[in-house]
């Protein structure tokens, strides 16, 4: 029996180095298989919890920082704008755990791409958390896309 649904791709983009090197590898993995690209970018600041900086701009005006939906809305335009060309889904979502949002999205996948890294906080490790809780507990084939070396 053939499949006939399209073949999935989800990725979790958060903006980083190592997330857009995942991007730019799910985009021609897209194009490869003729597959429908799901990008995913997660937030999650409880409404309450964030407060908006007032900054200056160089030309003098006050403006108020981005809320963390708009600046994850924004994120997901910008990784939209770089898979033109190949069949793009993007979904902002709030959840408080990046890994267990992309593992729910992967149930509907036919693989899951991440970076090895995200914007963590422990810079010295080889895999971030959310790369390591995906590819212990995804329901699907899992590419975590280390740096290029020089």
């Amino acid at each position: 029996m053939k499949k006939v649904d399209p073949f999935v791709i989800v990725i979790g983009y958060d903006g980083s180095k190592q997330s857009h090197e995942a991007l730019e590898w799910a985009i021609e993995e897209s194009r490869y298989r003729n597959a429908e690209l799901r990008v995913l970018t997660i937030w999650n600041k409880a409404p309450m919890a964030w407060y908006p900086a007032m900054l200056e701009t160089a030309a003098g005006e006050i403006v108020a920082e981005s809320s963390p939906e708009q600046q994850a809305e924004a994120l997901s335009a910008k990784a939209a704008q770089a898979a033109a060309g190949v069949n793009v889904v993007t979904r902002t979502i709030k959840n408080d755990s990046a890994a267990s949002a992309i593992i729910e999205a992967a149930r509907e996948a036919d693989l899951v791409i991440v970076g090895s890294r995200g914007h963590g906080g422990f810079a010295g490790l080889h895999i971030g958390s959310v790369s390591a809780q995906l590819a212990n507990h995804a329901p699907c084939p899992v590419l975590v896309v280390r740096p290029k070396t020089a």
